[in-house]
């Protein structure tokens, strides 16, 4: 999905436990769950691939595509999206969903990194 930046990469359900869980001890990671046909995600998606970088790794944001990984989806018990979750230390430590603004995921990211 996006090559733009080191710290945004593509995630599915065959190594999302690798990439995603174990990596969340390292560093927090925001998981997009996101899919073509979503208007609001179109929305969501070039703001999160603007915004992340601005971090310089003190967060990682990965990619899922919804349709592609529906038993990622089901098991986090998503509804809607796009959904947002957000990783550390293993855990899904809080969640948004919907189109948001820059200052709103700037802020959503501030209040869970260190």
């Amino acid at each position: 999905m996006s090559d733009k930046s080191p710290f945004i990469f593509d995630a599915d359900v065959d190594n999302f436990n690798k990439t995603v869980i174990e990596a969340s001890r390292e560093v927090p990671i925001l998981v997009d769950f996101t899919a073509d046909w979503c208007g609001p995600c179109l929305s969501l998606g070039p703001i999160l691939e603007r915004v992340i970088p601005e971090y310089q790794g003190a967060i990682i944001l990965a990619k899922v595509d919804a349709d592609e990984n529906m038993k990622l989806c089901g098991h986090y018990g998503l509804r809607g999206f796009p959904t947002v979750l957000l990783f550390r230390d293993s855990e899904e430590v809080e969640r948004f969903s919907g189109a948001q603004s820059p200052s709103f995921v700037r802020d959503f990211i501030e209040r869970n990194i260190d």
